[in-house]
Order: structure tokens, then C-alpha cells, then sequence
């Protein structure tokens, strides 16, 4: 894996007897999935190899996709659990839309300034995603957020008093 790729997708599981894939994308990856795209699948025990995809087509929310020389069941059944990367620059993201290694890191301020804690890594949930900050979750949402600089590494916020409070259960 190269160091600007990201996981862009996981098989979450096997579809049927022809070798189908169950996979979960990213938001910003989901749109890479397509006939004829590579990809780099890391699988579960550490080993690597480069896919091609040969169709997708969506279910319940999920992507199915074949990968080219995987014809049954049998073998797809290595995917199983196995991210799929793709090149940073093959990502586009909305206006708005950070990646989590951006918010990493970046120090999480008050409006007056105030250092309130680093973001150490990013919690995504269906209702929104959670900065975790000195072990709490702080809702990535416009009502809290109030601009982020990821060059400066700086999030200024507007929190709900107690949020990031010790005593706040």
C-alpha cells in the first residue's frame, strides 16, 4: 500500500454461488467502484494484491461487485473481511468534506480561542460523525462545528456547556 492511499470499501461478505461481493464503501469511495476500476485489496492476515473490478451493481444499500478471475463462491471467500485502497487523488470530495487523516491532529478551540483538546481520530455513525476528543465524541455537525482549517490544524466549535467536561456523563 502507498502511503497517499486510503480504504475506500470492505467486503462485508459473499453473495450468492457465483462469486459476488458484499461491499461496504466509504462515502468518498463509493463512487470509484465501477466496471473496469483497480484497486489495492489488503486482506486480513497482512497480504496484498491488486483487483480489477468487472461489474457492480447496488443492493440494499450495498455495493456487489464481481472481481475479475473470481467466478465462484469458493473463490471469493478470501475477500471476505479484505479493505479495499485506492489512491488519495482518486478521491473527490463535496465542499465541506474532509477525510479523517485531515481532522486528525487538528487542536479543537472555542470561539474565544480556547484550546478544548486534539482530535485523535474520527467515530463514523449513521446519525453523524463523532470527533473523539480526550476520549469523548463531539458531533461533527453545523450546530457545533464553526470552521475548520485543516492547514492550521484548528477547529473552531460551539459546544453545548459540559460536552467535554470530566464530570459530563
Amino acid at each position: 500500500m502507498q502511503s497517499n492511499d486510503l480504504p475506500v470499501g470492505r467486503i462485508a461478505g459473499l453473495f450468492g454461488i457465483r462469486g459476488e461481493l458484499k461491499c461496504d464503501p466509504t462515502t468518498s469511495g463509493r463512487s470509484l467502484f465501477q466496471p473496469d476500476a483497480s484497486f489495492r485489496v489488503n486482506f486480513t492476515d497482512g497480504s496484498s494484491e491488486d483487483v480489477r473490478v468487472r461489474s457492480v451493481r447496488e443492493h440494499q444499500g450495498r455495493l456487489l461487485l464481481r472481481i475479475e478471475h473470481v467466478v465462484s463462491a469458493d473463490d471469493a471467500q478470501r475477500y471476505v473481511g479484505a479493505t479495499f485502497y485506492a489512491a488519495q487523488d482518486r478521491i473527490l470530495l463535496e465542499p465541506g468534506e474532509y477525510l479523517d487523516r485531515d481532522l486528525v491532529g487538528c487542536e479543537l478551540v472555542d470561539e474565544r480561542g480556547n484550546a478544548l483538546g486534539t482530535v485523535s481520530a474520527l467515530e463514523h455513525y449513521p446519525g453523524s460523525d463523532m470527533l473523539v476528543v480526550n476520549g469523548r465524541l463531539v458531533p461533527l455537525v453545523q450546530a457545533f462545528i464553526r470552521s475548520i482549517d485543516t492547514g492550521a490544524k484548528r477547529i473552531v466549535v460551539e459546544l453545548p456547556p459540559g460536552l467535554l467536561d470530566d464530570d459530563y456523563a
